[in-house]
């Protein structure tokens, strides 16, 4: 569910105040992951790498309570739960987006990624949650390494995203380079740097 809050009535309150009708609210942060659980985790389990990173984005930004908060227009909306959006293919060759709803338990969560991908691909349709959960945006470039990158700031969607290439060895560890933007009304750094470690400790134990 969604609703319309006072940001008098939350800690967001003086961020409202100095960034909504800032020229550009956006803040980018970047950070190199270890990810080589998730890479054996993939393939022990033929586990798809990206949905594993979607899951444990979800279940790092679940714990701060500021990703439940998000400008929208004029207006801060309160929501009750987080949806993780990832770009997929489709069958036409171009993109389509497609919304999952997190849930704590991994085999939920992976069962709605491959139906509802598979569904978006074959549909050539977005899935759209939006209306209801708190959507973090995801950009896997999956054909090249990349260091990072800086969203835009297009007015309309003030959603936090993450993006990243492929991931790279180094001896027998694997890396992967993130770019988290997310808009400061939403969160402050401190908070932002709270999810990126966290996001660190649940790639380094899920199981």
């Amino acid at each position: 569910m969604a609703t319309i809050i006072n940001p008098k009535d939350t800690t967001r309150e003086m961020a409202y105040d100095l960034w909504m009708k800032a020229p550009n609210p956006m803040v980018t942060f970047f950070k190199t992951l270890d990810v080589t659980n998730l890479v054996r985790l993939s393939k022990k389990k033929n586990l798809k790498f990206n949905m594993l990173i979607d899951f444990c984005v979800g279940k790092a930004a679940s714990t701060v309570k500021e990703f439940y908060i998000l400008p929208v227009g004029d207006n801060l909306i309160q929501y009750d739960t987080i949806a993780v959006n990832t770009i997929v293919k489709n069958k036409t060759g171009e993109v389509s987006s497609c919304d999952i709803l997190y849930t704590d338990d991994l085999e939920k969560f992976n069962a709605d990624y491959v139906e509802y991908t598979t569904w978006v691909a074959e549909k050539c349709q977005d899935r759209d949650l939006s209306d209801n959960s708190m959507v973090i945006g995801t950009s896997a470039i999956v054909d090249t390494e990349i260091d990072g990158a800086v969203g835009m700031n297009s007015g309309i969607f003030n959603n936090p995203f993450i993006i990243w290439g492929k991931y790279r060895k180094k001896l027998f560890k694997f890396y992967l380079p993130i770019s988290f933007q997310f808009h400061h009304t939403q969160m402050d750094g401190a908070h932002a740097g709270k999810f990126l470690e966290n996001l660190q400790k649940e790639i380094t134990r899920i199981k």
